[in-house]
């Protein structure tokens, strides 16, 4: 806080405080189902948050079609709790623009503070909506079929915090000195670089921390459609049930077997795409350089949908290579490849090479670039050759970044991926082609085990933590640096 600032300009600074934890808070709450103030029947999706019931009309009215026909219901009372749902949300929105601007100087401040108190008003005339909704819902002819309630916790919440923005923004309004005519609008560069990273903070929590929220499920046991509840609470059964079934411990054997084979794989030869960087950067033609550069970075923007079809066209018992082979007599014809389930390994991992090693040769490539010429300069004064001065000098400058991409691939030994696996995957080849992201999918999604692929994605994220850790802790013993 500024040491300069008036008695007035210090209340308000602490002021801001409340008003920007109050902002916070309300755009976390807004994407919790949890808090959803707008819950107020039975067909109101129970997954949906604030934020979903005000954007997604159409996911608001999906299980009201009965209703609406029936007469259960008015479709005015979902159009107008949409509606008060959208007010609420952009209110908010406006609140968060109030704490975002509070960082400015004293113009800036006081034109974020009128942000604030429109979106304090506006926030409270939605919820207030909210409650108008629910009074035609309650007046329902069939109260047993629509299950009017109205989330009085819920509302409270949201009005309390709704209620701190906007008495906090008039505060500080009162408080803080008019700005200067010819003040612009301005702010610290640290505030500003802070403002910007502040959406990339908000989607990692939102597609990385948010989920987490469903590891809740492996305590459970779950069916599609259900309820979580104390009656299926079955706490750390299916943790056990690993250990306590055979046939359940025989799969996870096998396909931590086929992972951590497949992984290994891919860091015993992650070292191809920083000598392919390499030797790329010693041809001298720069057409050719750009030209193959380009041809091998092209397959990592292929879906691997699309790469199974090149390979059936090639590897069937009808593609071309194999028929080219039937008819040199190298093997009998009705030979399928990809139906084969031996090899399987070394497949996954050329096919893995021809799709990923042009893309993944660009940070080798950008650090090759980096390192200083003058090396190379006094090697050729010394009378060094074109591969001793690969040897000396570009292997040395690219070890560092060899090493972190190396330690980080330890760390995620466990996470290999599933789209290739699944394009490839069939019932000849399935023993050696499930890793365990496939087998959570299959058994989360096909086979409707829910509790049990949570529990295991929950195990396998929590070793993956343990190892990025245990492989950082490696890095600052052996190199003195961490990567994390």
């Amino acid at each position: 806080m500024n040491k300069n600032a008036t008695g007035k300009e210090k209340t308000a600074g602490y002021i801001y405080y409340v008003a920007r934890i109050s902002a916070l808070l309300l755009v976390f709450l807004i994407f919790f189902p949890a808090f959803n103030p707008a819950k107020i029947c039975g067909y109101v999706n129970k997954n949906m948050s604030l934020f979903t019931t005000g954007i997604s009309y159409s996911g608001l009215v999906e299980q009201c079609t009965r209703a609406f026909n029936m007469g259960w219901v008015q479709e005015s009372s979902f159009v107008l709790l949409f509606i008060s749902s959208m007010v609420t949300c952009i209110g908010i929105a406006a609140t968060a623009a109030m704490g975002c601007m509070s960082l400015g100087n004293v113009k800036l401040k006081r034109l974020g503070n009128w942000f604030g108190i429109g979106g304090g008003v506006a926030s409270l005339l939605g919820l207030g909506g909210i409650y108008l909704a629910y009074s035609q819902v309650a007046q329902t002819i069939k109260p047993d079929k629509v299950a009017p309630s109205y989330p009085l916790q819920n509302n409270i919440i949201f009005f309390v915090i709704v209620a701190l923005a906007l008495i906090s923004s008039v505060a500080v309004q009162i408080l803080l000195p008019k700005a200067e005519k010819d003040a612009k609008y301005e702010m610290e560069s640290k505030f500003k670089l802070f403002l910007m990273f502040l959406p990339f903070a908000l989607l990692i929590f939102l597609f990385s921390y948010l989920p987490l929220y469903g590891w809740r499920y492996a305590f459970y046991d779950y069916t599609s459609g259900g309820t979580l509840s104390s009656e299926n609470f079955v706490g750390f059964r299916w943790f056990t049930s690993v250990f306590q079934n055979a046939a359940t411990r025989d799969d996870i054997v096998r396909v931590l077997r086929n992972t951590l084979a497949m992984s290994g794989l891919g860091i015993a030869t992650s070292w191809c795409a920083m000598a392919f960087a390499i030797f790329l950067s010693e041809v001298k033609t720069p057409w050719v350089r750009r030209f193959v550069q380009t041809f091998t970075t092209i397959p990592n923007f292929i879906s691997w949908v699309l790469v199974y079809a090149i390979a059936f066209a090639i590897f069937a018992s009808d593609g071309f290579i194999s028929s080219m082979f039937v008819n040199a007599g190298i093997w009998s014809e009705g030979v399928n490849m990809l139906q084969s389930g031996s090899h399987m390994w070394l497949k996954m991992l050329a096919w893995g090479m021809w799709k990923g090693i042009g893309w993944s040769a660009i940070i080798y490539i950008a650090g090759i670039s980096g390192i200083d010429q003058q090396l190379y300069e006094a090697a050729t004064v010394d009378g060094a050759g074109r591969f001793q001065k690969m040897w000396h000098i570009t292997v040395p400058g690219l070890i560092s970044t060899y090493m972190v991409l190396l330690l980080m691939s330890i760390a995620g030994i466990l996470s290999n991926g599933m789209d290739q696996y699944l394009a490839f995957y069939n019932s000849n080849n399935i023993d050696t082609i499930e890793v365990l992201d496939l087998y959570v999918y299959r058994a989360g999604l096909v086979n409707g085990s829910i509790s049990f692929s949570t529990m295991v994605g929950m195990v396998k994220s929590v070793i993956s933590v343990i190892l990025l850790f245990a492989a950082n802790g490696i890095s600052k013993l052996v190199r003195g640096e961490s990567i994390v």
